[in-house]
């Protein structure tokens, strides 16, 4: 199978937050657009093929989730991909990875507790903790000479506080594209269990891992796996996200019971989105050979953006990321503030890529750039930045 990631595909004019919302991020709606965390290529042939089979069908009613294909596509992909053993008792589905988190917080901690996490991080994870009324405890990562590491004497002395309840994960991590190896996870899983924390892991990039790495599910790490709650979806995997639906892992009965009472009895929303449940049967089922080559094609995207920014603009730096299609760049060396920065590349390059300060990035100035598209956006993406840059150096 070849797919032609090259191909354009217009997408204003279908309500998409990336294009034709722009000027909500960016205060430009004319801006060539590097933000949202979606990508400008068509879902695999296999999943658009199901749903234009349903769509003939013409009903569409509610839709049940706990079943066998949805589970069995799902407990395949984590054999095959990941050789992890998944049981379908801990399989529940959500509506999102950030209403799963949002609800486990909610049933493993009480007001004023601590939620740990890193930082830089997923913008969604702040807003969501601070809007909870939890306190939010952030461990910095190390960065030493572009690559990113945990300091793990900082995160025990923060685990051991008794306020800290929960450490909020993300592997792979968004925006560093690191992918956790296995010592790492296994340090994390050590701590957390010494002091009784558990961890709540948004693993929604997992799919996007690049040459040499591999990811693993930490559930296969941990001695308690009650412990652990895994957050995810393929909407990242297979470009899905407007199709709707996540799914957890949830290894305690108890805890289980308790999000799926919430999710249903209370909030009401425990019906399926037929569309984006059967991306997940037909793309973990039959789209692999479409990751593979997509994981192939933004590989390359990466190392096009390392190869212009060392040739063509010096005083930036990018390392090549271990996984996601989010090319992480400091620009910390360029004598500009983030707003001056930010301001060049809307009004000079006309280009739009998301501030590191969006992330809470502690030191330095960063841009996060969704490199997930054709090469011809990318490379025009690429001028548009160069000639912003050039006007402030």
């Amino acid at each position: 199978m070849s797919i032609n990631f090259d191909k354009v595909v217009n997408r204003k004019g279908t309500y998409c937050t990336q294009w034709d919302f722009a000027i909500d991020r960016f205060g430009k709606s004319n801006v060539l657009p590097f933000s949202i965390s979606d990508m400008d290529f068509q879902s695999p042939p296999e999943i658009l093929q199901a749903i234009e089979k349903y769509v003939k069908h013409g009903i569409f009613g509610y839709t049940r989730w706990d079943h066998n294909a949805y589970k069995s596509a799902i407990i395949h992909w984590y054999k095959s991909r990941f050789s992890t053993d998944i049981p379908a008792g801990w399989i529940v589905y959500s509506p999102s990875v950030i209403y799963t988190i949002s609800k486990l917080i909610d049933i493993l901690t009480d007001k004023n507790d601590q939620i740990v996490l890193h930082s830089p991080g997923y913008d969604a994870f702040f807003k969501q903790i601070s809007a909870s009324g939890r306190e939010m405890v952030e461990n910095p990562l190390i960065c030493k000479n572009g690559f990113y590491s945990i300091d793990f004497d900082l995160l025990e002395k923060q685990l051991s506080n008794p306020k800290a309840k929960v450490l909020l994960f993300c592997n792979p991590h968004n925006p560093t594209g690191r992918v956790w190896n296995k010592y790492e996870l296994q340090n994390i899983a050590n701590l957390c269990e010494k002091h009784h924390v558990k961890i709540i892991s948004d693993d929604i990039h997992m799919d996007i891992v690049y040459q040499n790495h591999s990811y693993t599910p930490i559930t296969g790490i941990i001695g308690n796996p009650d412990n652990v709650f895994i957050c995810t979806s393929a909407s990242k995997t297979f470009n899905i996200p407007g199709l709707g639906g996540s799914y957890a892992f949830i290894p305690d009965k108890k805890i289980r019971n308790s999000f799926l009472s919430i999710m249903k009895q209370r909030d009401g929303i425990s019906n399926a989105m037929i569309f984006g449940m059967l991306s997940v049967i037909y793309g973990y089922n039959h789209s692999a050979c479409w990751v593979d080559e997509l994981t192939a094609y933004l590989y390359n995207n990466m190392k096009l953006v390392s190869k212009f920014i060392k040739e063509e603009l010096p005083n930036l730096s990018f390392n090549m990321p271990e996984s996601t299609y989010l090319a992480w760049i400091d620009c910390s060396k360029l004598h500009a503030s983030d707003a001056e920065i930010q301001n060049a590349l809307v009004n000079t390059g006309n280009v739009g890529i998301m501030s590191g300060c969006t992330y809470h990035v502690n030191e330095g100035k960063f841009l996060r750039m969704n490199i997930g598209c054709p090469r011809t956006k990318l490379i025009d993406g690429l001028k548009r930045l160069k000639k912003s840059v050039i006007t402030i150096e």
